[in-house]
């Protein structure tokens, strides 16, 4: 089993940064995809990003494409998202998830992930 335990979210306005935090604990692997997914209310489960554990691998969803960067503390067994220039439509909870995934990097939805974190909020103001 993976456990994974996210922090760091809270109320923002818009503009400014948060660093989310994912604390993963149990059984890992290399070729996880450790990733991030958000949900605003009335909406659907959105990716955001993924990092491969220790393959150095990234990818982002184009919404967040040069203001959200992801990276990983392997000592520390811990995921961050680092959330730069952001907007009130960036609203939402924030999961890390982790799943052994190997199709294409372009292929993430929900389902195809086994682990998730209980989610942080994150509101933006204007």
């Amino acid at each position: 089993q993976v456990q994974l335990v996210e922090s760091g979210g809270g109320l923002v306005q818009a503009g400014g940064s948060l660093r989310l935090s994912c604390a993963v604990s149990g059984r890992t692997f290399s070729t996880y995809r450790m990733a991030w997914f958000r949900q605003a209310p009335g909406k659907e489960r959105e990716f955001v990003t993924f990092i491969i554990w220790s393959g150095g691998i990234i990818a982002y969803a184009d919404s967040v494409k040069g203001r959200f960067t992801i990276s990983r503390d392997n000592a520390k067994n811990t995921v961050y998202l680092q959330m730069n220039s952001l907007k009130p439509e960036d609203t939402a909870v924030y999961f890390c998830a982790a799943g052994q995934l190997s199709g294409s990097y372009s292929y993430n939805p929900a389902h195809a992930y086994d682990y998730w974190g209980q989610g942080t909020q994150v509101t933006v103001s204007s």
